[in-house]
C-alpha cells in the first residue's frame, strides 16, 4: 500500500532553485573511464559507498554509549520522575491512582509524538542535556472497551477531536470541572450542558502541580536525589532537565488521555496490507492510542485534542530494518537542521514518510543494510515531494492530510533547502557530524566539570519514596537500591552491574557474571 498523496514517484522535485547540472565536473576520480565505476548518485555524483560511509559514521557519534554508571543514572532519573508523579497524584488525586505512563526513547523535539514544535524552547543536545525522552502521562483512562471508539469530531479538523466527560462518571466530572469549558447547547443535544475536557486547562494544571512539587524538591535537597536543573513549559509540554552524577536527562512530560481500543476514523487503514502484517500481531498494533493536547491550525486551542498512535509506533518500529532506521536517524537530523525556520515541517512528518515508504517497498529490498545511502535519499526526496504537492497523509489515517494549512511560500522554502541537500547529501552529512561530535565534545566537558563534586549514581543514588500507586506496569516492582542490596548478598564475590536498554527504559535489566535476566 502507498499514501494517496505519495504514490507515482517517478519524477522529483529535486530541480527547485538548483540546476540539475550543477553536479557536472564535481565527478569522483576514475568517474570518467569507461569501465564500471563505483556506484553514483545520479543527482549529486556522490559516490554511495562514501555516503554509506559518512551515514554510519553519524550513527557512531549519534549513538549514545550506555555503560553501567551511565546506565544507572538513567534510571535514577526516571526513578525520580516517576515518584514526582506520585506526589503530583497524592496533591488533588486529579491523576488516576494507578497509571500506565508510555516513555518513548527521544524527546518532543525528534519527533517522538506530533506536537507543535514551535511551542518548544531551545534545547540542543550536548549545551543543555546529553539524553532524552518522552513521558505520556494519562490524565484520563477509558481501558474498558474493547471495540472502536467513536470520538467527537463534529467541531474540529480531521484527525483531532473535543472530548466530552459524558464518557465518564460523576466523581471524574467533578474532579475534572475546572478543567473544561461548558457548552451549553452542543450539536445533537439540545437543552443539555456538556463539559469538554480542555487541553489547554489542563496542561495549566499540569504545570503547576509538577511545578510545585520540583520546587519542593529543589528547596530541600537530599544527598543522591537528582538535581533539578531546569523545569520550562512549551505550549501544553512540560520539559525537565536532571542531573544525575555526570548526566543530564531532559524529560518532555505530557499529559494525554490514553483509550484501549482503536479510534474509528482510522478503521479503514486496518482494512488494507501494511509491511507489519505478519510480523507482529494485529492486537500489538491496535492496543490503544492517545489525545495529546495539541490542536490543528484553525481549531479552538482549550478543546481540540490530536490523535496520537505513539503506542503503536513503538510496536512498527521493531519491524523497520537496521539499514533503514540508520538512514532515517541521519536524515533526521539533516532536515531538522535545514528546516529549523520557520517550524513548519517537523520530524514526525519524516516518520510518516518513513513509514508510507514501508507499505511501498519490497521487504527485501529495505532490509538491506548496505543499500542505506539509497533509503537516505529516497526519503528526502518523498519528502521534497510532500512539500511540492503540500501534501503529507497520516500513516494511520490517511484521509488527514498533514501539511493542508501549509502556506506556499513556506513548502517553496523549505523544497528549495531540501533540494540544496539533494544537490550535495555528502557535505550536509560531514556538517551534521560535526555538529554531533561537537555536541559529544560539551557532554564531556560538562561531566569533566561536574566530576570533582558531582553525585554519585550507586545504589543510594535513588529519591526517597513518596511514591503512590501510580505508574503501572512501567513502574519498578522494587527499589533499584533494594534490589542491588539483595543482588549483593545472595551472590557473594560475583559481578554485578544494572543497565536499561536504550529503546525501552521502562524497567531496568541486571546482569550477574554472564548472566542476564
Amino acid at each position: 500500500m502507498a499514501a494517496p498523496a505519495l504514490s507515482g514517484r517517478a519524477g522529483s522535485a529535486g530541480s527547485l532553485g538548483n540546476s540539475p547540472t550543477m553536479a557536472a565536473g564535481r565527478l569522483p576520480h576514475g568517474g570518467g573511464g569507461g569501465g564500471v565505476g563505483p556506484e553514483l548518485d545520479f543527482r549529486s555524483a556522490a559516490r554511495m559507498e562514501d555516503l554509506n560511509r559518512l551515514i554510519q559514521e553519524f550513527s557512531k557519534h549519534d549513538q549514545r554509549e550506555y555503560d553501567d554508571q551511565r546506565a544507572l543514572e538513567i534510571h535514577t532519573a526516571k526513578d525520580f520522575i516517576f515518584s514526582m508523579l506520585g506526589m503530583v497524584q497524592k496533591l488533588d488525586q486529579k491523576l488516576p491512582v494507578a497509571n500506565e505512563y508510555l516513555l518513548l526513547s527521544g524527546g518532543v523535539r525528534e519527533g517522538v509524538v506530533d506536537m507543535d514544535l514551535d511551542e518548544l524552547g531551545v534545547l540542543a543536545r550536548g549545551a543543555d542535556y546529553d539524553m532524552d525522552f518522552t513521558l505520556l502521562v494519562p490524565a484520563l483512562k477509558l481501558h474498558d472497551r474493547n471495540q472502536p471508539v467513536t470520538l467527537d469530531m463534529r467541531h474540529s479538523a480531521l484527525g483531532h477531536s473535543w472530548l466530552s466527560l459524558r464518557l465518564f462518571d460523576e466523581a471524574t466530572i467533578a474532579r475534572w470541572r475546572d478543567c473544561c469549558t461548558v457548552v451549553e447547547h452542543p450539536a445533537g443535544a439540545p437543552g443539555a450542558a456538556n463539559f469538554f475536557f480542555s487541553p489547554t486547562l489542563v496542561a495549566d494544571w499540569f504545570h503547576r502541580a509538577v511545578a510545585l512539587v520540583l520546587l519542593e524538591a529543589q528547596r530541600k535537597p537530599q544527598r543522591g536525589v537528582p538535581r533539578v536543573e531546569r523545569v520550562e513549559r512549551g505550549g501544553t509540554v512540560v520539559s525537565v532537565v536532571l542531573g544525575v552524577g555526570g548526566s543530564r536527562v531532559l524529560y518532555d512530560v505530557v499529559p494525554v488521555v490514553s483509550f484501549k481500543g482503536w479510534p474509528a476514523v482510522a478503521q479503514g487503514w486496518l482494512m488494507e496490507n501494511h509491511f507489519w502484517d505478519g510480523k507482529i500481531t494485529e492486537e500489538e498494533v491496535i492496543s490503544g492510542f492517545y489525545l495529546l493536547p495539541a490542536c490543528s491550525r484553525r481549531g479552538r486551542r482549550e478543546n481540540e485534542w490530536r490523535l496520537s498512535f505513539a503506542r503503536s509506533e513503538v510496536q512498527l518500529k521493531k519491524c523497520i530494518s537496521p539499514g533503514l532506521m540508520q538512514a532515517y536517524q541521519a536524515c533526521k537530523a539533516l532536515v531538522a537542521r535545514l528546516l529549523a525556520r520557520p517550524k513548519a515541517v517537523g520530524p514526525y512528518h519524516l516518520r510518516s514518510v518513513m513509514l508510507w515508504a514501508c507499505d511501498r517497498l519490497p521487504a527485501a529490498y529495505l532490509g538491506r543494510d548496505e543499500l542505506a545511502a539509497h533509503f537516505l535519499l529516497g526519503l528526502v526526496d518523498d519528502l521534497q515531494h510532500c512539500l511540492v504537492s503540500k501534501a503529507c497523509p497520516n500513516y494511520f489515517i490517511p484521509q488527514c492530510n498533514m501539511l493542508e494549512q501549509l502556506s506556499d511560500e513556506a513548502a517553496a522554502l523549505h523544497a528549495r533547502q531540501l533540494s540544496s541537500l539533494r544537490s550535495d547529501p555528502a557535505e550536509h552529512l560531514r556538517t551534521t557530524i560535526e555538529h554531533a561530535k561537537a555536541a559529544s565534545r560539551l557532554t564531556l566537558e560538562v561531566q569533566w566539570r561536574g566530576g570533582a563534586g558531582g553525585g554519585g549514581g550507586g545504589a543510594n543514588a535513588n529519591p526517597p519514596s513518596p511514591q503512590s500507586d501510580a505508574g503501572g506496569e512501567s513502574q519498578p516492582d522494587d527499589r533499584l537500591a533494594k534490589k542491588l542490596q539483595q543482588l549483593v548478598t545472595e551472590n557473594p564475590g560475583k559481578s554485578i552491574s544494572v543497565f536499561i536498554n536504550p529503546d525501552d527504559v521502562t524497567r531496568p535489566h541486571f546482569r550477574i557474571d554472564d548472566k542476564f535476566f
